[in-house]
Formats: structure tokens, sequence, C-alpha cells
């Protein structure tokens, strides 16, 4: 898709399908005014014959108006002018791209940008205006024998933006959403690839891919002999039941100065989790493949900042594993021993991302970080705290805390803190070992981050737990790419921070 912005008249814009706002109880936009008094009161006579509302959902195709060079008119509904928040502008656009799809089009001007959205610039507009029609066209049918093709399909959007004063503002919003959008793509493609596709070593090539195209990103490997070598006995305990040999991935994108201390992301990549020995149950198995969507995400945030050329130190780290019910697989009750040197009593194989995540996060130490964000598909208790809206967010630093609250909002890729008090800790305690791998029933999404907390104590941290929000099920089964907009919205933020 080719995205570009533009000043100008909506009458004056000799373009396949123009975009006019209008909103509840049939009010008209700036453009839809300016439309109606050229085309003699066309629009506000459909208006009062009740042809469309306004109401968020409502669109109305006219073709040949009066006065007006474009071939058509579509109308979005955008619901009360006052209301448009973050999600409702998503939807707004989501409704303009599925009505665009069937009506001939190819070229588009989209004045959606007027819209008032609580708190947002003209540039914010236009960055998620390309988020959300790139999520709405967005399908995965790259291992169909037969791909269905669209008869005429979008090829260009122009953003309308209000004279020559805003065309390099909304010129940078486009470089900006199209990265991202492109990092959201990606993290999604990784996801929906089955697990004997995408393994430990597809994940590595991908990523040695990828720093193949950009100058400043660096990618190294290291394999199981090298882990061993750095006694990464928790990360190995899980890839022992797998004859897919586990990867640590180290992406290095150096941009910055050289005395930045980096954004390091760590992610989750079990490429499929079975269980191991804690066998899971057979219903929606096959939705594990999804488990290695927090690296993913860090592969998607990397291309994303990459793209952008940002003026950043940002270090990428994947532990990448499968877990499997082997016959030299980890038992329930087996004691291992991590890269910290602390002990873990593995009471449940089935809680294997805290055991890579935790070697990683102490190899995490040599960076000397700025800040470490980890990203994991970790538990199912936080989809039942928290439902498919926000990830959950605990952390040891209230700054960083903040900060992903505030990309969040934001990026509406929101997430939601919980707390990190040392009270759940009393729940690891282990008889046999430093501390178990699991915290009993309650609270599990909390006491999973105090198990991460013990190997965290060098830097500031953060922990997302994405299980909610990485992927969706049902008749929309796919990968959601989140949280690439929250994690590029992150970096972006600490971009301004800088300068």
């Amino acid at each position: 898709m080719e995205y570009t912005v533009k000043s100008g008249n909506p009458e004056k814009q000799r373009i396949g399908c123009v975009v006019i706002p209008v909103f509840a109880s049939r009010k008209l936009s700036s453009s839809a005014k300016i439309i109606d008094k050229v085309s003699n009161g066309y629009i506000s006579n459909l208006l009062r014959r009740g042809e469309i509302e306004g109401d968020i959902g409502n669109a109305l195709l006219l073709h040949n108006v009066e006065n007006t060079l474009c071939d058509r008119i579509l109308l979005i509904g955008c619901g009360k002018e006052k209301d448009v928040d973050v999600n409702a502008f998503k939807k707004i656009n989501c409704n303009m791209v599925k009505r665009l799809q069937s009506s001939g089009a190819t070229e588009i001007a989209s004045y959606l940008t007027e819209v008032s959205v609580k708190r947002k610039d003209i540039s914010w507009k236009i960055h998620h205006s390309i988020e959300a029609i790139d999520e709405c066209l967005y399908k995965f049918d790259q291992l169909k024998s037969k791909k269905e093709e669209a008869r005429r399909p979008l090829r260009k959007f122009i953003f309308s933006v209000n004279g020559r004063g805003q065309l390099m503002q909304g010129e940078q919003a486009v470089r900006q959403g199209m990265a991202v959008s492109a990092g959201i793509h990606l993290a999604k493609d990784l996801g929906n690839l089955p697990g004997n596709i995408c393994t430990p070593d597809y994940l590595a090539k991908q990523a040695v891919k990828l720093a193949t195209q950009h100058k400043k990103l660096k990618t190294s490997v290291l394999e199981e002999s090298d882990m061993e070598k750095l006694g990464m006995g928790s990360l190995l305990s899980v890839s022992k039941g797998s004859r897919e040999p586990a990867k640590l991935i180290t992406m290095e994108y150096m941009a910055g100065d050289k005395k930045q201390a980096p954004i390091v992301f760590v992610g989750k990549g079990v490429t499929f989790d079975s269980g191991g020995i804690s066998l899971k149950p057979g219903a929606a198995m096959d939705e594990m493949k999804y488990d290695m969507c927090g690296a993913a995400s860090v592969i998607g945030v990397l291309s994303a900042c990459a793209d952008l050329q940002l003026p950043m130190n940002i270090v990428g780290i994947i532990p990448a594993v499968e877990n499997m019910p082997d016959g030299i697989a980890s038992r329930p009750g087996d004691v291992v021993t991590s890269m910290s040197g602390q002990t873990i009593e593995i009471l449940n194989t089935d809680a294997e991302g805290r055991l890579i995540l935790c070697d990683a996060l102490s190899y995490a130490e040599k960076y000397d970080p700025h800040v470490v964000i980890d990203i994991a598909t970790l538990t199912g208790a936080c989809i039942v705290a928290l439902g498919a809206h926000p990830a959950g967010l605990l952390s040891n630093h209230n700054p960083l805390a903040n900060d992903l609250l505030s990309a969040g909002q934001t990026s509406g890729d929101r997430c939601w803190q919980l707390p990190l008090w040392d009270d759940y800790q009393e729940q690891l305690k282990s008889n046999f070992a430093d501390m178990a791998n699991i915290g009993g029933k309650g609270a599990g999404t909390i006491t999973a981050a105090c198990f991460l907390s013990r190997f965290t104590k060098k830097y500031h941290w953060a922990h997302l737990d994405i299980a909610g929000v990485a992927w969706k099920s049902g008749e929309h089964k796919g990968a959601t790419g989140r949280p690439v907009g929250l994690l590029a919205q992150y970096v972006l933020d600490r971009c301004e921070d800088c300068q």
C-alpha cells in the first residue's frame, strides 16, 4: 500500500474516491459542508431523508456528485463528534476500509484526519490510520495453495492535512505509521506460522535475514553448546525434550551515542508448547504455536526502529525453544541451576516460559542496560484477570511502568499494572531448591513475575504478560502483532526525551 499526504479541498480531488466524515445526529463535518455547498445541498438532503445517521458503523457510497472531480464520495459515520477516542477512531477507519473494498475504487483521499480525537494531533491520526487500514487488509494466506485476490485492490491512500505547514509533519507520520505497521505485520506473520515451520532455527534465520537489510542491525545466535558454557541450565532444561535445538538470538541495533545505555527487549520464543511432561489438554493445543509471540514482537519492534533509523541503542534477546515430552525431557521435581547460580525446582514443566526467560534476563546484564522489558505469553491467569484487552504489566521501577502505561494509552495497545509485592514471593518457596517455578493457584500472573524479578535486581525491569492479547481464537483466529505498537511508541517517546 502507498500512503502520502496532501492539502486541498475535497471537491477538487481528481481521484477514485474521497472519504468524508459525518457525525451523529446527521451533523456535517468541515469537508462535508464544502461538498454540500458545491453540490447544492446534496449531502444535507441525504441526511434529512435518513440515508445515513452518522453513527459509527454507518456508511454511504455516492457516485458522480455534482461539481466534484472525484468518481465517488464515501460518507463515513463517526458517532458523536466529541466522543471519538482512540478505539472509536480505529473502528471508523476499519469501517471505511471494509466499505471501500467493495467499491471498485483503488486510490483514496481520506478526510477522516479532520475528525477530532481526544488529545491527539494530526501526526497521531495519520500514523494510526495507517495501522488501522493495514490491520483491516491483513490476511495470512502464504500457506494456502489458492490465494484469493481482490478484483480491484486498494493501492493508495492520501491523507488530508490543513495547509502546506502540516505537510512535513504529515510525511513524518506516514513514515512512522508505515514502519510500525510493517513491524506489526512481521510479528503477525511469524506468529501465524505453524510449529513445524517456525522452529527455533527458523526464528534465528529470520533475525539474521533482517540484519542483512539494515546496516546498523547485527544479529548473533548462540547454540546449545554456547549456552552450556554460560551455565544456562534453566533454559536448556526446556529444550531437552525436543529434537529442535534451542537458540539464543541477540539483535543489536546501535544507532545512538556510544555512551547511551541500551533499551533491552527480551521475548519469549517457545515455538511450540506441548506443556512437556505436564502435558496440556488436547483442545486448542494448536494455538500453542503462538507461544513465541513475545519473540515475534521483539523482531517486529527492532524492524520498525531500524526502518525509521531511530538514533537509539536497542537490543533484542530471544530465547527460542520447543517444549516437548520426550524421554529425556525435564520431569516435575527436577532441580536445575540457572545462569545466575540460583537453583530452581521444576514443579510443572508447563511453566517453561519463565525458565527460559530467567537465563535470558541474566544474559541481559552484559549490556549494562538503561531498562529491560520482557514480553511473554506467560500465564493463563493473566487472561482470567484481564481478559483480551490489556496486557499485564509488572515492574520493579515505577517510572518505567508509567512510561509503558503512557505508551499504551497513546498507541491504543494498552497494558494494566498489577502489584509486584514481596508478599507474593512466599509462594515460590521450595524445600529442595532456591525457588519453585510455580507459586500455587492464587495470583499466577504475579507469582510468575515475582519469579522473574529474582533475576532482574541489577537493572530497571518491566514484564509484559501478553497471554490475553497476542492472538485471537475462534472465527478470527490469528496473531494480533501486539505489543509491537506499544513497544514502538515507548521507543519513540524515549527518542523525544533524548532530543
